[in-house]
Order: structure tokens, then sequence, then C-alpha cells
């Protein structure tokens, strides 16, 4: 196995291993070394079917069912773990989900009490030089945030929309909130540690409807806004453009991710998976303040 850094802040290739085949334990280690140092791998060249998909993705812990969708249609019902992204229309009708519009900067499901651990997507039409999916990382971005900055969400509970979707789409049986007070979602730190690596990291799922537990509208959007344009900056950012037959995987709770526009009239179609979640974000914020960081100045 050959792992190729992208030279970004985040990203890696792996070469040298056939997903479509069973993989020892070994290979499987040296994937999870891997992607926990570098949150975001993808192999090229890569020929696997919705089964496969499934058994690969389940290397990594248990998968989830899809979300809700606005459409309240089951794109994949012989394989429900098989999450469609696509554009495609057939006698009029989604084929899958998000369309052809951009999705903008996100982490997926976080209005989620335990927010899925991974996600991992499987490219099997694109169109060219369009549509790619951007990630930028949340443990950098932390690290290299001004104190200042640091000192003003150390403590600070977020509120995460559960009625969007990432194309900015309401979900299925929500109704619009003006008053981002009033938005449905879990809460949660805007930091936390990782108990497994000890690891602090920005976590601030979607911009749109979100807001800041205790502060009035306004300095909420204000603060929220300074924390966006620190995190998206482009030196935390590493960009995957897309081919036919590429696997993408992420680590959900650590990274930002988007999607560009691209042309409606070409075809775009992408099958994911989506690793069930192991750390309570809540719990995490306990350990935070047990190792005694929320007593001292940020690192």
């Amino acid at each position: 196995m050959e792992i190729i850094r992208s030279g970004k802040a985040l990203g890696a290739e792996i070469k040298g291993i056939d997903l479509s085949q069973n993989l020892s334990q070994d290979e499987i280690d040296g994937i999870n070394k891997a992607w926990d140092e570098n949150l975001v791998l993808v192999f090229k060249n890569q020929n696997l079917d919705d089964p496969r998909l499934i058994e690969f993705s389940k290397y990594f812990g248990n998968l989830d069912l899809p979300a809700p969708n606005p459409f309240g249609i089951n794109f994949s019902p012989k394989y429900p773990e098989i999450n469609v992204i696509s554009n495609v229309k057939k006698k009029g009708k989604p084929t899958g989900i998000l369309g052809d519009g951009e999705a903008t900067w996100h982490s997926d499901m976080t209005y989620q009490d335990v927010p899925p651990k991974a996600g991992i997507l499987y490219s099997l039409e694109v169109p060219k030089d369009q549509g790619d999916t951007h990630f930028a990382n949340m443990i950098a971005a932390y690290e290299d945030m001004p104190n200042e900055l640091k000192n003003k969400i150390y403590d600070k509970i977020l509120i995460h929309d559960a009625a969007h979707n990432s194309a900015g789409q309401l979900r299925k049986g929500y109704q619009e909130v003006s008053d981002p007070s009033q938005t449905p979602g879990a809460k949660h730190p805007m930091v936390f540690t990782d108990p497994n690596t000890n690891k602090k990291t920005l976590f601030i799922g979607r911009r749109p409807h979100a807001y800041i537990v205790g502060l009035n509208i306004d300095e909420s959007e204000k603060l929220l806004d300074q924390v966006w344009e620190h995190a998206t900056q482009a030196k935390y950012t590493w960009t995957q453009r897309w081919k036919a037959n590429e696997l993408l995987m992420w680590k959900n709770l650590f990274v930002l991710h988007k999607r560009d526009a691209f042309d409606p009239n070409t075809r775009r179609i992408m099958h994911r998976t989506q690793v069930t979640g192991e750390i309570k974000i809540a719990s995490a914020l306990t350990f935070f303040k047990d190792a005694n960081w929320i007593y001292s100045c940020p690192q």
C-alpha cells in the first residue's frame, strides 16, 4: 500500500489496493492509520458494485440508513444502506438527491446527538471538470485560530439545523423557521476534544440557520461569521476533482466539505454510505473540561 499525501492541509491518495477484493487486517489497519493522519482518503480506478461498497464500508463501523430527503423517496430499495447522490431524472422524476446545485460547506448530519463518524462516496458517472468536492481541516483551523477568537467560542454551544440539507432544501416533515434561536436540531459545543486522539477540533456543522446559545441574534451571527471566515480559508482546504470509479472517505467530525454546482445537462451519479457515529459530542465536552482546558488559556 502506497500513501501519496496531497501536500495540502489534509487529503491523501491510497495506491496498491483493490477495494473489490476482501482486505486483510493489515490493509485495514494501514487505511485507518492513513485516515487518522490525513482525514480524507481517495482510492482511484476502483470497480465496485453496491454490495461491495457496503462490505468495504463496514470495515470501519456500522452503517446508517440515509436521512430523510425532500422527496420522501428511497432511491435504493434493494440496498437500503446506499444513498444515491444524482441530478439524473427518469420520466421527470429524480433518481437521487442534491441535484446539480452547489452544496455549501457543512459536516453531515451534525443535527444529531451522535453525528456520523464518516462518509464514503463512490463515483459512477461524473461531468468532466465540474462538481468538485472541497474539504477543510477543522483540527488545523482550530490549532491556527487566534487566541482572541478561541476565547470567544471555547464554552459556546451551537444549535445545528436539522430542517435543511446541504443544498439548502427543506427536509420532508419540517417547516421554515425565521428565528435562528428556534432552529430545530442538536446542541453541540463549538470546540471539543476527540477522546480517541486527544485532538481538539472546531465543530460548526453548517452556517445557515445556526445559532449560538445565549447570545442575541446579532451577536450570534457576527461571531459565526468570524469563525466561518477563519475556518474556510484556502490554507485549510483540499479539493477532490472527480473521475469515474473513485472512492473517497472522510472523517465527518473533523472536516467540512462542500460541492461545486455543475451543468444540469450533464450526468453525475454517486453512491454513498455513512458510518455510524461513535462519539456523543456532549460527552467529549465533559472530557474536554476534565482535561482542565476550559479553565486555562486556549492552546
